[in-house]
């Protein structure tokens, strides 16, 4: 079987009005992907963020005559800079996704494995992970930044607080890595649920506790870790500050290299900040609490 794929520029305004009239015209299946490489984390709960610049693609059964689809969508919306039409051939979709999504290693003793993978190396730590709603698979700079430290610390028999926890991956691999507890705390509920599916995948949910911010007990850790965005984290910043014990350390990223600086300064006061670590356009800041 064969399908006709149609692919139209957009933007974020227009793409949920083209998504709905592709629908009501018969697609089989409607997707969005970025145009121009802009990263969207940590949206608000329910909303449903676009990137600035995207590419919406639809599926449609073959026999579907192309130039009357476009007369449709442009009698609807107006006309089309771009239109772009193919024949594509059926294949085990779910199979080609997987096949994307391999063993990661990070460091020297870290791997994030798939279920549908064996690990290549059974002897190293091993987190069992699947892409899903939430943030953090390994795959993204700012969380290969912060595996990468993970993996060259002593992080052995610590309290972790993982601030924007996501899929879970950083609480779960510091305890796997021997912390003692952690905690993870996200505004998202989906984020909260994936993080504790995770962690009973990886025998450690008996370790992990998971918060809203608004139900966040009070404490302090011996690692805070916080992969956000660069402008949440100058904000949160005497919050942050004041989870982390003295002595303890503190982790973020999500921040572009040109934010690094307005970061550094929100928190110079009360950690010695060691040398950014960066990788492609991405940082990561590592302070110890004085």
């Amino acid at each position: 079987m064969a399908w006709l794929q149609i692919h139209i520029p957009s933007d974020a305004g227009h793409a949920e009005p083209l998504q709905d009239l592709l629908a009501e015209l018969g697609a089989e299946a409607v997707t969005c992907t970025d145009a121009a490489d802009q990263p969207i984390f940590e949206p608000p709960p329910g909303a449903t963020p676009l990137w600035q610049q995207t590419v919406v693609t639809a599926l449609f059964d073959r026999d579907t005559d192309a130039n009357l689809l476009r007369a449709a969508i442009e009698s609807a919306l107006g006309p089309l800079a771009d239109f772009h039409q193919e024949i594509v051939e059926d294949q085990p979709w779910e199979r080609a996704w997987m096949e994307d999504f391999k063993p990661m290693q990070f460091g020297q003793r870290l791997w994030i494995v798939p279920s549908w993978s064996e690990a290549p190396d059974p002897q190293a730590i091993n987190i069992k992970l699947d892409p899903g709603l939430a943030f953090g698979t390994g795959t993204h700079e700012t969380t290969s930044l912060c595996l990468s430290w993970l993996d060259s610390a002593n992080v052995a028999n610590k309290q972790v607080l993982d601030f924007g926890c996501g899929s879970g991956i950083l609480a779960i691999a510091a305890l796997l890595l021997g912390a003692e507890s952690a905690v993870g705390c996200d505004l998202d509920p989906q984020a909260l649920l994936a993080t504790n599916d995770n962690a009973a995948a990886n025998g450690v949910d008996g370790k992990l506790r998971c918060y809203l911010p608004e139900a966040m007990p009070a404490g302090d850790y011996d690692l805070v870790l916080a992969n956000i965005l660069a402008g949440p984290l100058v904000e949160l910043a005497p919050l942050l500050t004041g989870y982390c014990r003295s002595g303890g350390n503190l982790l973020l990223s999500g921040i572009l290299a040109d934010q690094a600086e307005s970061v550094m300064a929100a928190y110079g006061n009360h950690f010695e900040l060691s040398a950014v670590a960066q990788k492609n356009d991405w940082v990561r800041i590592h302070g110890v609490r004085r």
